[in-house]
């Protein structure tokens, strides 16, 4: 019974869905440093295949004007206007200008499917884990600090060695090392805090073997999930890195931690990184724009085409 009323419930969304949006036109903008990469190119061809208008330009190479009553963005030397929609792809060495003009686009009214803010705080690992934890969602052991001096006491804190030392700025597994002794985890630590570079330590979850989740979370729902596999010798599992990725299916625990986490980051859409330990499911990361690639490829859903739903929905709300 319960089976088929959610399959009616379902017919009825559907139906609503279809109903709403028969005819309608969005005009689109994704911010992108390059439109021929597999995520940009995917959702330029979904919204294209939705009926929708969609152009992507480079962040880089926008400027605004900071008016008072009137704020504008320019685009070789065009106003940009007439947009229902920002799409964000952001990459890491533009975020502090990327973030600076979604904000302009905020102030021009124009919705984003991710705020600045938001992008902001999933970007900067230390405070996404200070706020993940003020929520009570479960975290790897981690630790932090300013001096050499407290070295023993960090490599207490998560447990001993193996541990792994995470550098704030790293993106795609750069800047992750696994320190595998005491001796080499205090060497590699003193080592980033003499130059100046700010890093977590965090604990070795063995049990993981070298695989965790990437959960993708559009508009507070689940929309696909895959395990990714570190290449032989790797402990590392991003793609970028060679790693596989494969279908796999999540508990509900897994399910609420990553909507939680969404939430808690304020992301409409979010790639969250998630290990499975003899503890339950400890957050790894939060991906504010997650890429396409190998969860389409690993799970054959058109999550693109997801992204582009959601925000017909959200604008048409």
């Amino acid at each position: 019974m319960k089976s088929i009323f959610l399959y009616f419930s379902q017919c009825y969304d559907d139906l609503k869905y279809h109903s709403l949006f028969k005819g309608t036109k969005l005009k689109l903008l994704l911010l992108t440093s390059n439109s021929k990469l597999y995520s940009s190119r995917r959702i330029l061809d979904e919204a294209r295949a939705r009926g929708h208008t969609i152009k992507a330009i480079n962040p880089a190479r926008c400027y605004m004007d900071i008016a008072a009553n009137d704020p504008m963005v320019f685009f070789a030397k065009k106003k940009l206007k007439d947009i229902d929609c920002i799409i964000p792809r952001i990459p890491q060495n533009l975020t502090f200008y990327g973030m600076a003009l979604i904000r302009q686009f905020e102030a021009m009214n124009i919705f984003c499917a991710n705020s600045a803010d938001s992008i902001w705080r999933a970007r900067d690992k230390l405070l996404s884990l200070q706020l993940l934890s003020k929520k009570g969602l479960p975290l790897p052991k981690t630790g932090f600090a300013n001096s050499t001096k407290q070295t023993d006491d960090l490599i207490k804190l998560v447990g001993g060695a193996p541990l792994v030392v995470k550098l704030l700025q790293g993106t795609q597994g750069k800047g992750v090392v696994l320190a595998e002794t005491k001796k080499a985890s205090e060497s590699l630590i003193d080592a980033f805090r003499e130059l100046n570079a700010h890093f977590l330590v965090q604990e070795f979850i063995k049990e993981s073997k070298g695989c965790d989740l990437r959960i993708f979370v559009v508009g507070n729902k689940v929309v696909a999930s895959m395990m990714r596999i570190a290449k032989e010798g790797e402990f590392r599992s991003n793609i970028h890195r060679g790693a596989i990725g494969q279908k796999v299916r999540i508990t509900p625990k897994e399910r609420e931690v990553a909507i939680k986490a969404t939430k808690t980051m304020g992301l409409n859409i979010a790639g969250v990184d998630i290990m499975r330990s003899s503890t339950g499911p400890k957050i790894i990361e939060i991906n504010a724009s997650p890429g396409l690639e190998g969860i389409e490829g690993a799970t054959k859903i058109n999550v693109a085409g997801k992204i582009i739903e959601y925000l017909e929905t959200k604008i048409a709300n």
